[in-house]
């Protein structure tokens, strides 16, 4: 994206990435100038298991409102919940992620959004890759000097999937492309 400034350069654009959770959602910070990734920052909403529920989404709310007020990211990117095994579970991820969107929408926030599978074929290049491989291409994608926690590379990871290309993750299905199994296909062009 060129900002049309001085000499044509690239406007640096801000990427925050969510992984959301109910105990802890991710979030990772990052920043595009053209082809080059750079870190800003990443860690973990924790929230008080003993406290009620709408509590518990409350913090979720105000530490994004928070987060997006003090880093001022230009776009946000954010995992779709998986469907769990325990239906209650799944329904407060889906809260969480709820809270968390409403973050991010308020705070006047463009907001994409993933499956595990598409992030971690864009970050890893295998769909069905585990978490440690995840936080080991995010560090080393991002030139960090540790492995950042599970669900804050999940969140980077989110964040690098939409700075590569993801923009236009939505756009593709209108252009004969489609995911299955993470992976991206051509549709076959119909015959007339």
């Amino acid at each position: 994206m060129s900002d049309g400034g001085e000499g044509g350069k690239t406007r640096p654009l801000r990427i925050l990435g969510i992984d959301p959770g109910l105990r802890s959602t991710g979030f990772g910070l990052i920043e595009k100038t053209g082809n080059r990734l750079a870190y800003l920052a990443s860690g973990c909403i924790k929230t008080d298991a003993g406290t009620s529920l709408p509590s518990r989404l409350g913090t979720i709310h105000a530490e994004l409102l928070t987060l997006v007020a003090r880093h001022q990211p230009d776009q946000a990117a954010v995992e779709i919940v998986f469907v769990n095994i325990n239906p209650q579970s799944t329904l407060r991820l889906g809260q969480a992620r709820g809270a968390a969107i409403t973050a991010l929408v308020v705070s006047g926030l463009e907001v994409a959004e993933y499956t595990a599978l598409q992030v971690k074929q864009a970050v890893v290049g295998n769909g069905h890759a585990d978490k440690v491989q995840v936080q080991h291409m995010v560090q080393r994608l991002l030139s960090l000097s540790a492995e950042p926690s599970p669900d804050a590379a999940d969140a980077l990871a989110c964040a690098i999937a939409h700075a590569h290309g993801g923009q236009g993750l939505g756009q593709l299905g209108s252009r004969g492309l489609h995911v299955r199994n993470g992976r991206w296909l051509v549709a076959k062009e119909s015959k007339r």
